[in-house]
C-alpha cells in the first residue's frame, strides 16, 4: 500500500513539472506570441508531455525496469494516445469554462487540468501506458 501511494504522489509530482512548464509555455505564446489560447493550450500541452513522460518512465512508475508488459515504443504509442485525447480535453474544458463560465483562460485551464490529471491522466498511465 505504500508504494501505490509513494507512485501516486511520484506520478503527480511529474504531472506538476511537465503541467508548470506547459502552462507558462501556454501564458509566453498566448500573452507574447499572440497565439489564441486553445492553440497554445495544443503546442504547450505537446511540449508538457515530454517532460510528463520522461519523469513517469524512469521515476513515478519505473518503467525501464523489466517485468513491465510493455516495450519502450509499446508506450510511447499508448502514452501518445492518450496525450492527444488529455489535449482534446484540456482544450475543450478549458473553452467551454472560457466562453460559457466566462472564467479568464489562466483559471479555466488549471480547473481542467486538475480534473483531467486525475480522473483521465494518471488512471490511463498507471494502468495502460505504464502497465505491469
Amino acid at each position: 500500500m505504500l508504494n501505490l501511494l509513494k507512485m501516486f504522489i511520484r506520478a503527480q509530482f511529474s504531472a506538476f513539472t511537465g503541467g508548470v512548464c506547459d502552462y507558462l509555455i501556454m501564458i509566453f505564446l498566448t500573452e507574447i506570441a499572440g497565439i489564441y489560447y486553445t492553440v497554445s493550450i495544443a503546442i504547450a500541452c505537446v511540449l508538457g508531455a515530454v517532460v510528463n513522460f520522461s519523469l513517469n518512465k524512469k521515476w513515478s512508475f519505473y518503467s525501464q525496469q523489466t517485468g513491465y508488459r510493455f516495450s519502450l515504443p509499446q508506450q510511447l504509442w499508448r502514452f501518445l494516445l492518450v496525450v492527444v485525447s488529455s489535449i482534446a480535453l484540456k482544450i475543450a474544458g478549458t473553452y467551454c469554462f472560457t466562453a460559457f463560465v466566462h472564467i479568464d483562460y489562466k483559471i479555466s485551464r488549471i480547473i481542467t487540468d486538475i480534473i483531467v490529471s486525475l480522473g483521465f491522466n494518471y488512471v490511463l498511465q498507471r494502468y495502460w501506458v505504464f502497465k505491469k
